[in-house]
């Protein structure tokens, strides 16, 4: 999943080479932080939060085929 979210970041933003996430296991779920360049933070997070919303929506269903949660966290 770590690797679905990096490549889905990469594809939305301009700087690929500052795209990082960092996976950290929780009890019940992991939570995935997601690092971009500030110039493409808006890019990331998109108009209105709907970009992020994507993000987010594709990763639970993800987690969810897996039996597990997943959360992203968009660090700035």
């Amino acid at each position: 999943m770590r690797d679905l979210v990096l490549w889905l970041a990469g594809e939305l933003v301009e700087n690929k080479g500052a795209v990082r996430v960092d996976a950290i296991e929780r009890d019940r779920a992991t939570v995935f932080e997601l690092t971009v360049d500030p110039a493409d933070l808006g890019r990331v997070i998109g108009r209105g939060g709907r970009t992020a919303k994507a993000l987010r929506t594709v990763l639970d269903g993800a987690a969810r085929r897996r039996g597990r949660r997943a959360v992203l966290d968009i660090l700035d």
